[in-house]
């Protein structure tokens, strides 16, 4: 399933529409420390790996901006034990 992820800058989400469902990962940032505050999927939407996709887009977005990344909420924390080799963005 090809997932289209939209970073909005100016409300700190990145955003994916999935079968008329708005999925989220919002942040907060201070200076040049992204924290990831809360990622949600609906339901209806959910196990399709959509978390994941949008998780990702903010780690793609920080290292290209040379941010370094909070992950606050519970699935950005277990998204980042999962993949260590992002753990260099940790703040």
């Amino acid at each position: 399933m090809d997932i289209s992820v939209h970073h909005d800058r100016a409300a700190r989400r990145f955003q994916a529409d999935v079968d008329g469902y708005s999925c989220v990962l919002d942040y907060e940032l201070s200076g040049t420390r992204m924290s990831i505050v809360h990622t949600g999927v609906p339901g209806e939407v959910g196990g399709r790996g959509i978390a994941a996709k949008l998780t990702e887009a903010a780690v793609a977005a920080a290292r290209a901006e040379g941010w370094k990344i909070a992950p606050l909420c519970s699935y950005a924390r277990v998204w980042f034990e999962r993949h260590p080799e992002h753990g260099d963005l940790l703040a």
